[in-house]
């Protein structure tokens, strides 16, 4: 007999709210919730895969522990002595900056990713900190702590009631949104067109958002820091300035921009000088508006400037922190707000690596850099010599993954924490497998940081533990205890550590609703059924919409969330301004000196004319990252590993529709299959990220059929970007001929 349960989607940033039919203890059928607060029922063909994704035969349902050199499967008390067998002796013999932490992308769709892993780097103490971050996103992170002073402060496009939106390096028809979490985004796109809006996108490639917009701009990849420092230049040319309030800097950021004019910028993007002048015009003419960058402005050699930009833009036309523009989300598990005045800042560059001396961002190094921390020695202390993998699977997403394929098998030891063994986890002395998403309880704590309305949901597993699994929160807190020498520790202690801990500091906080007050009777009033849960409600508790602890008897509690299973709506962004701000002056700071010892850089870039063709990567919307392709109805179709290329360079180079083209880079060597397509402009070609499943010893039995080829492996993991150490992924230089021929070394 069948029945239903409701679960927030955990596959990608959108967080749809689903349906789910269960037969016994598996998922039959994945379907949108149309009472969900948030999505209404919306769903995306990943969502409506969740029984595939969550079934799939290939993930692990035991421990595994290497022994004689091969990965058997074995009980979980033995995997957890074999961790702390193999962790402590490396930190106690080499220090705790030898123990390396890579933290994936999937660990933040996940309330266990969510609550442990900041616990893990600080009971271990070790700075060798790799995340996923660096080969997305961390340019934003960047630019908003040195705007705001928190580098978590990211505001978003309102997108329900904007008049004008600029996309630049996004694809949300096939991303479902990034840094914006948004149900239903290409409806929100198609709603704002059918008030009368205007969508313009900025993207190297006429993507399927490109084909919804009312202007298309194909920009040459790389440029997108110099297309937008020129339309501020236009705005400040023309006097349509007219700054959103709490801000500094407005004066010095027109002489730091004045020599990037559209007729400077326009060789290098390959945009006209007009064109430019026209999108700043529309920009500052719109009622509201808003500028949205994601990956694609992210991951180039001026992501961070880029980023940067972005948010100049809208605080120069007013459009931060005003509805219709881009506004700063307010979740519900967000810390009691504090008093609107100065922080304490944001700081770059407090250590460094050890080989390329790479400063670090936001407490990360950048995961390109990895590999060389592994393998080269210096006189700057030990390498690494232990690695802990989270969710994680650098082999295929960062740059030169052979490199990395080869160190990890020089570590004296690696744990993993992951569902399959991949390319990655293959290398790990112990892998330690999470349930599927079915059997796990789920609330977004990242995501509705980043949401595009104030929301908050939670479910609890919609099938019961299997025997033999082990919560995902337990297998986090356990590997804590492991690492950090407190083995044989009942792991709930981790999570009734953490509430004394958050309870003892709220009481000392005169703006906390529970100042001057027992956090022992604190502590004795929390509900739930799990430490984690008593955790979520603790944080609803002392966050903006919470009860206080009984201060505010209509606020939020966990009990109060179990009794919306659709959510609780919590209204529309509103402006917040000045109180997210964390900066010195407690301002906006328009002009952050980092920012300003980069512009140099920029300006030499106004000189520069790529020859020959450059790599872009690209989405599917059947896909995330690495994860999926194991499962048979996310992968066919669109969602190939082919090579995009221009029709008048596929003739010019005599490459034929779906024969193999070789493609090389500074990094390395692949061959995928060629798709001729005018999706791309002249110029460019275009691979999926993701890909390359065929290296030996991995049980992805789908995935390794149509493996497909790593574009990472192209790359030079040297070229970063400054200011984040983010990887540079797009805009860099290719060489491609039919697979028959040679291609020469790239000068």
């Amino acid at each position: 007999m069948s029945r239903t349960a409701l679960r927030i989607c955990p596959l990608c940033e959108a967080t749809c709210g689903l349906t789910l039919t269960i037969e016994g203890t598996r998922v039959t059928r994945a379907r949108g919730d149309r009472d969900d607060v948030f999505s209404a029922g919306f769903v995306c063909p990943k969502g409506a895969s969740f029984g595939a994704v969550d079934s799939d035969p290939d993930r692990l349902r035991t421990p595994l522990v290497r022994r004689d050199g091969e990965l058997r499967e074995a009980t979980w008390e033995e995997a957890f002595d074999a961790v702390a067998a193999g962790i402590r002796p490396v930190v106690e013999r080499y220090g705790p900056n030898s123990v390396g932490v890579v933290l994936g992308n999937p660990n933040v769709h996940t309330m266990a990713g969510a609550l442990y892993p900041t616990l893990l780097l600080a009971g271990l103490g070790t700075r060798s900190v790799f995340t996923a971050s660096t080969v997305d996103q961390m340019p934003k992170h960047v630019s908003s702590g040195l705007l705001y002073g928190d580098a978590n402060a990211i505001p978003v496009p309102d997108l329900d009631h904007t008049d004008h939106l600029l996309l630049i390096g996004a694809n949300p028809l096939e991303s479902n949104g990034s840094l914006c979490t948004a149900p239903d985004f290409p409806g929100k796109l198609k709603a704002l067109k059918a008030r009368g809006g205007t969508l313009v996108v900025i993207d190297p490639r006429r993507t399927r958002t490109a084909k919804l917009a009312d202007r298309h701009i194909a920009v040459r990849p790389g440029t997108d820091a110099l297309l937008l420092a020129a339309m501020a230049q236009v705005l400040y040319a023309e006097g349509l300035v007219e700054p959103t309030p709490h801000v500094q800097g407005v004066e010095e950021l027109a002489d730091a921009l004045e020599e990037f004019t559209p007729e400077a910028v326009a060789p290098a993007c390959d945009v006209d000088a007009g064109l430019i002048r026209t999108l700043a015009r529309e920009l500052a003419a719109a009622p509201t508006a808003a500028v949205y960058g994601r990956i694609g402005s992210c991951t180039v050699p001026h992501g961070t400037l880029a980023s940067w930009l972005v948010d100049v833009l809208n605080i120069l036309t007013g459009n931060l922190d005003r509805p219709g523009g881009a506004l700063f989300p307010q979740a519900a598990t967000d810390r009691t707000p504090r008093p609107a005045g100065p922080g304490r800042g944001f700081a770059l560059g407090r250590w460094h690596s050890r080989v390329s001396r790479h400063p670090e961002a936001k407490g990360e190094l950048p995961l390109s850099a990895l590999a060389e921390e592994i393998d080269t020695a210096t006189e700057e202390g030990e390498p690494v010599r232990a690695l802990v993998a989270v969710a994680a699977n650098p082999v295929l997403s960062a740059p030169d993954g052979d490199r990395l394929d080869k160190a990890l098998d020089s570590l004296d030891f690696m744990v993993s924490v992951d569902p399959y063994l991949n390319e990655t986890s293959r290398h790990a002395h112990v892998v330690l497998p999470p349930p599927p998403p079915s059997q796990s309880p789920h609330h977004d704590f990242a995501f509705n940081t980043l949401a595009v309305r104030n929301q908050v949901r939670y479910t609890r597993p919609a099938v019961p533990l299997e025997p033999g699994r082990m919560a995902e929160t337990e297998i986090l807190a356990r590997l804590i205890l492991a690492a950090t020498g407190m083995h044989g520790t009942d792991p709930a202690a981790v999570d009734r550590m953490v509430i004394d801990q958050t309870l003892g500091k709220a009481v000392t906080e005169p703006h906390s609703p529970v100042y001057d007050r027992d956090p022992r009777d604190l502590a004795a009033q929390l509900t739930g059924d799990t430490g984690p849960e008593r955790r979520l409600d603790m944080m609803l508790r002392l966050g903006p919409y919470g009860d206080g602890f009984g201060v505010r008897p209509d606020g939020l509690t966990l009990e109060k969330l179990l009794a919306h299973p659709h959510g609780i709506d919590l209204g529309p962004l509103a402006s917040r301004l000045p109180q997210p701000l964390k900066t010195r002056s407690g301002l906006v700071e328009l002009l952050p000196e980092p920012i300003a010892r980069d512009l140099p850089r920029l300006r030499a870039a106004l000189a520069e004319r790529p020859e020959g063709l450059v790599l872009v990567g690209r989405r599917h919307l059947r896909s995330n990252n690495s994860w999926m392709h194991n499962v048979p109805a996310l992968t066919g179709g669109s969602n190939r590993c082919t090579l995009h290329i221009h029709p008048e360079d596929a003739e010019r180079l005599g490459v034929e529709d779906g024969a193999p083209v070789r493609v090389k880079g500074a990094g390395g060597e692949v061959t995928a299959p060629a798709e001729v397509t005018d999706a791309v402009r002249k110029g460019v070609v275009s691979l999926p990220h993701g890909w390359g499943h065929n290296r030996p010893g991995t049980r992805l039995g789908h995935a390794s059929t149509d493996p497909g080829v790593n574009v990472n492996q192209l790359l030079d993991g040297r070229l970063l970007d400054p200011l984040s150490g983010n990887a540079v992924l797009n805009g860099v230089p290719v060489a491609c001929a039919p697979a028959a021929e040679k291609l020469m070394p790239l000068t």
